[in-house]
Order: C-alpha cells, then structure tokens, then sequence
C-alpha cells in the first residue's frame, strides 16, 4: 500500500496502524527468547546480535540497490537539471531530486513487503508457547490480569527505578535518531576530511545505507556480540551505568568537540549506548517479574521505551531544544546536544543512588 499511496493523510494513517500492530512484536520477540534460551546472559546476545546484522545487510543491499538501479549519475547534471526544471515549474530542487528517486523507495517499500509475508510465514514454525500461567493452588492463579500484576511487580526496586529512568534516556536517545543526520551533514560540508569518510563509507553502503551513522550499528553488533562475556562478571546496574555513560559521552563529543575523529568514535557509541542500557534493561525486566507476568512486563518496558520516550522525547528535540538552540536561523549543536548531555549525567547520579538489588546482584553476592 505505501508503495503506491500519494496522499500523506494516507500514508501517515496506514504508517500508524502499522505501527500499532507491529510494535508488541517488538517485546514479544524478546519474551519468547527469554522463555525457550537455556541461559539468558549467555544466549540472548548470540540471538539479538543477528537483527542488527540483518538491519545492517539489507540497508547495504537496498541501499546498493538503490544506487545503481534508481539513483540519476551526475551531481552537476543533476543540479543543472533541477534549476531548470525548478525555474520553469516553481519547484524546489530538493524536491525535483528526490522525485527522481521516488521509484527507488516503492520498489524498497515493496520488497519490505515481501520480506514482512515470509517473516510472518516463518513466525507459523517456530515453537509453541503457550501463556505462563500460575500453579493451580497459588493465589495468583485466579487473579487473570497480567498487566495488574505486571504493574503491581514494577513498584519494587529495582524496577521502579530502571522504568523511570527509561523515559529520559529515550529521550536522549532520540536526540541521536532526530539530530545526528544534520550534524553530521554539516560536519562534512565544513571539514573535507568528514566528505572523505562519508564518501568513503556511502561508496559501501550505497544510497539509504545510513552513511556515516552506519558505523553505530556495525559497533552495536559487535557489543551485543560480547555482551554475554561481560554479563556474567559485571553487576546489572555496572552495565546500565556503562550504557548512560556512553550516553552522555556522545553527546558531549558532539557538543564540544568539531573534528571527525571524535564525532565518529561518538557515533560508535551507540553500540554501548544501546547494549549496555536497552538491550540489558530487558534482560533486567525478565528476571525480576514473575514468570506469568514477564510478557507483560516487556511490553511495558517496550511502552515506556518504544512509545513514551520516543514520543516525548521527540517533541522534546525538535519543538523544545531545537528551537531554543537556533542562533539567527541555524542551529547552535553545542547548545543542542549539551542538554542530553546534562540529562545523561543526572541519570548517571540518579542510578547510583537509587538503583538497588536485584536477583542478579543477590547470585552474585551469594557466590
């Protein structure tokens, strides 16, 4: 359907309803890993690492695509095209350019299709999983909403605590997905140095292939990848402290630093900022709810994460932060990306504080 949709009021309803259906698979994915892997520290990292290396394969796939089959050869005929066109028409030409490409996106959201049948088909075979439920003599067998006692669970420690602080660290996060593209475009306009890397990286990754930005989810692999090694010596709260860190690094290259090196390394850090933080906050939510209640759990997890923070936060980014940063009509990035800073920091305070126990650190104390 977006393949071949014209109006936004349509494309943005459909986009919705999508979204809607879709985004409980997101939790759900992790709760039936959870429930069939022998050992979730060691196994779970092995598994998720390989959603990150098929966001990364197909973006380079599509993205090679894309810029063989459906992208025009030529800037300078290109741009001389598009002013003529423009000058005749009244049209932008950014938009002139990116009508040129319009082909190239129905045909990517079609094989998006395609991709999402044979997902689904392939859903069919995996194992049964019926709902967890409680032993017929317990109290909680007759009680039958799980999100009540989902929530009646995430009042305790150190839950409470992980869910609070999940609102604001999203919000960070979004700054990252709603700014970084920007700032890293106008990095390469400045500096020739940046053109160099991205030319360099886009020569690989093709159009759509997530340029520069790209090498967070390489680095995101490679974290979840060793997760594992580091969850079985390191406390939880260590590893959420490590992904807030990486937070409030990131931002702070961004903010005070304006050569290409550091803002890469700064760009890496979304694998620590991910993994260390998101990815173990799952795991923390499994193992602290009770086994009828833990796809509950999830999902609200995946609430606060996937919904309010991102929601928030990027009303936040763009109509708070991002008009306050404007000097004469651009965008100040130190004045930007310091406010997620800030917040990393204070959420760094705030977990010291307050974070306290947890199944895991009670094994770890024991052995």
């Amino acid at each position: 359907f977006l393949s071949s949709v014209h109006s936004f009021g349509a494309f943005l309803v459909f986009s919705l309803l999508y979204g809607l259906i879709y985004a409980p698979t997101l939790a759900l994915t992790n709760s039936l890993t959870f429930h069939h892997v022998p050992d979730r520290d060691r196994d779970f990292g092995r598994i998720r690492v390989w959603g990150t290396i098929g966001w990364i394969v197909v973006g380079i796939a599509v993205g090679q695509w894309l810029n063989a089959s459906h992208t025009p050869r030529g800037a300078e005929a290109i741009a001389a095209a598009a002013a003529k066109y423009s000058l005749a028409a009244g049209t932008p030409a950014e938009v002139v350019v990116a009508t040129a490409q319009n082909a190239g996106r129905a045909d990517a959201f079609r094989f998006s299709a395609i991709l999402g049948i044979l997902m689904g088909l392939y859903c069919l075979a995996l194992p049964k999983t019926p709902p967890s439920k409680a032993g017929a003599g317990s109290d909680t067998a007759i009680k039958k909403n799980a999100t009540l006692e989902a929530l009646g669970e995430i009042r305790h420690q150190p839950l409470i605590t992980l869910f609070l602080l999940a609102v604001p660290i999203s919000m960070v996060h979004q700054f990252y997905f709603v700014h970084t593209s920007g700032f890293l475009s106008e990095l390469q306009v400045r500096q020739e140095a940046a053109q160099s890397a991205a030319a360099w990286i886009n020569r690989i990754l093709g159009v759509g292939g997530g340029g520069l930005m790209t090498i967070g989810q390489m680095m995101e692999m490679v974290v979840l990848a060793v997760i594992p090694f580091f969850a079985k010596s390191l406390s939880r709260k260590t590893l959420l402290s490590i992904g807030i860190i990486a937070y409030g690094l990131r931002m702070a290259l961004f903010a005070y630093t304006s050569s290409i090196v550091p803002i890469l390394f700064g760009v890496a850090l979304h694998g620590f900022c991910f993994g260390c933080f998101i990815f173990v906050a799952f795991m923390v939510v499994d193992e602290e709810t009770s086994k009828d209640v833990r796809a509950s759990a999830q999902n609200l997890f995946n609430l606060v994460v996937m919904g309010l923070g991102i929601t928030v936060g990027s009303w936040f980014a763009i109509y708070v932060v991002g008009e306050w940063a404007k000097v004469d009509g651009k965008t100040d990035f130190t004045k930007l990306f310091s406010v997620p800073m800030w917040m990393s920091l204070a959420c760094l305070v705030l977990i010291q504080l307050f974070y306290r126990g947890g199944k895991k650190a009670a094994s770890q104390a024991a052995a």
